[in-house]
């Protein structure tokens, strides 16, 4: 079982919109896929038919409910979803002075191992506060969404210095799955420069597959489904399939 912590400070980089999509991507290739929604937002919920999640994660945060409890299937062959709700809000209260918060995530989570998942999402908020900590925490590997923007690039770098920072203190095998450019529009320069810095920087932490700017991307959430389903032959559907078979052949060396 892989977990991996989608991730980034910033709104608009594209986490959401790759969590709900690689999963229905690697769903198409067989695999058993769980979604975590972490957000208080609740995109991923909203966008996967879920209205309204209850108090169900945050009384997992509070010791009070179990993970696989909130587990709901979804109708994205493959991919299941803990739902989340904007009582998420109220985390950072109710875990103030606890000791060992930031691992909370991780001790649930363990018990999921025998559930045949073979990847679990975690869809993060656009912030680095305890949820996202707790899910930096708990995954064996992070995926960081990068908006085509050159200001995405500075917060990248402060991304991946707490990153080192949570691997040092609390979880020393997490380790970088890949860069993914989104948001690409290729008619524009300043784009295709931004993912020629990332890969000049980063080299082959970047993902060769990018997620081109795409308006059916755009469009599907409003239909509750994955870009696979709503338009299979999209460009956007085409990017995270194309993303999914590179996830699938890092499992060769994890």
């Amino acid at each position: 079982m892989r977990s991996l912590a989608i991730v980034n400070q910033k709104g608009g980089s594209g986490k959401t919109t790759t969590t709900v999509n690689l999963a229905a991507a690697l769903g198409e290739k067989g695999r058993r896929i769980l979604v975590v929604d972490l957000d208080p937002q609740a995109s991923a919920s909203h966008w996967y038919g879920v209205k309204d999640g209850g108090r169900g994660l945050l009384e997992v945060f509070t010791d009070k409910g179990t993970i696989a409890a909130l587990i709901r299937g979804t109708e994205a062959p493959g991919v299941s979803i803990v739902a989340s709700s904007a009582w998420l809000v109220g985390v950072e209260k109710a875990l103030a002075g606890e000791v060992g918060a930031e691992t909370i995530l991780r001790r649930k989570a363990e018990r999921l191992a025998s559930g045949g998942w073979d990847y679990i999402l975690m869809d993060c908020p656009p912030a680095l506060g305890i949820l996202t900590v707790n899910a930096l925490a708990a995954a064996q590997e992070i995926l960081v969404p990068v908006e085509a923007h050159v200001l995405a690039l500075n917060g990248l770098a402060q991304l991946l210095q707490t990153v080192n920072v949570v691997k040092e203190r609390l979880s020393p095998l997490l380790k970088l799955a890949g860069i993914l450019a989104c948001r690409v529009d290729y008619r524009t320069r300043h784009a295709q420069e931004v993912v020629e810095q990332l890969r000049d920087r980063f080299g082959k932490s970047v993902y060769r597959t990018v997620i081109r700017e795409n308006i059916r991307l755009a469009e599907c959430p409003s239909f509750g489904q994955p870009i696979t389903e709503y338009d299979t032959n999209s460009h956007g559907a085409e990017d995270y399939r194309s993303l999914a078979q590179e996830v699938v052949k890092q499992e060769r060396s994890r």
